[in-house]
């Protein structure tokens, strides 16, 4: 069942924009030696390699979903046990249902919100990793490279055929499809979410208070509603362009906090 564009195109954006809200900060000690500047490479890298893989080789979308299939409800289960605000263990169970409604529901929007969750969840646990490894100044610069790369491609027209190719991709008919997020008839790409995830991990190790970590998924999901006004002109759209302006807005908030402390008195001074 499809329902109207307008509608699906702002669930997809509101899913991305739950993205920056969700991911807490922290990072296993056991993990902390993992730490490295390359880890900042991962996102504009990981678009550039999948477009460039599936236009060599289109059998490469059938391993990646089979990838998504394998490693998304674990990554879920982990987000919700651990990686997200709010996570309780008990909660990872919850990827349980959801994956058998994805399995028994695949071709309906009930199946697709659930393979959504689980695809979203995903993100959100290798966001806290990322940016638990990775210098924050890196980081970000990686994110906006994402982004950067992202829109060069689309509007070079290099992503819109492999794009087609991973979107319709499947493990099998009966099986959903985690690579990609779907609220038919519109659908959201794996890195779209992942980056938004980014931001927020990042905004979580920087804010003061979680509402500023809200306001920010705000902000993105404003600016992604309005970022798709471009469909009356385009056919495809980076839908991490949005994700990089919202980190932008947040850089901007910072340095401006920053300047009003330095101008404010200590307290007790006269």
């Amino acid at each position: 069942m499809e329902i109207p564009w307008s509608v699906s195109s702002t669930a997809l954006d509101a899913a991305q924009a739950a993205m920056v809200a969700l991911p807490a900060a922290g990072l296993p000690r056991m993990l902390a030696r993992f730490a490295g500047k390359w880890w900042a490479l991962i996102p504009p890298i990981s678009i550039v390699a999948v477009v460039y893989a599936i236009t060599v080789l289109p059998g490469v979308a059938d391993g990646l979903t089979w990838l998504a299939l394998i490693a998304c409800p674990p990554l879920a289960a982990i987000a919700l046990g651990w990686a997200m605000h709010g996570a309780r263990w008990w909660y990872a169970l919850a990827t349980v249902p959801a994956l058998a409604a994805a399995i028994h529901w695949n071709t309906t929007l009930g199946g697709h919100l659930c393979a959504l969750l689980l695809t979203a969840l995903s993100t959100v646990t290798l966001a806290r990793l990322l940016a638990g490894v990775t210098p924050r100044l890196l980081l970000k610069l990686g994110v906006v490279a994402m982004a950067a790369a992202d829109a060069y491609l689309i509007l070079s027209e290099q992503l819109q055929k492999p794009n087609a190719v991973l979107v319709g991709a499947a493990p099998a008919p009966s099986l959903p499809r985690l690579q990609v997020a779907i609220v038919d008839p519109s659908s959201m790409g794996y890195g779209d979410l992942f980056l938004a995830a980014v931001l927020g991990a990042i905004v979580a190790l920087e804010a003061r208070r979680y509402r500023d970590q809200l306001a920010i998924a705000i902000v993105l999901l404003v600016l992604a509603v309005a970022f798709d006004g471009l469909f009356l002109w385009l056919d495809s759209l980076p839908a991490t362009v949005p994700v990089a302006v919202a980190l932008g807005v947040w850089k901007l908030v910072r340095r401006l906090r920053r300047r009003e402390a330095r101008r404010s008195p200590p307290a007790g001074a006269t």
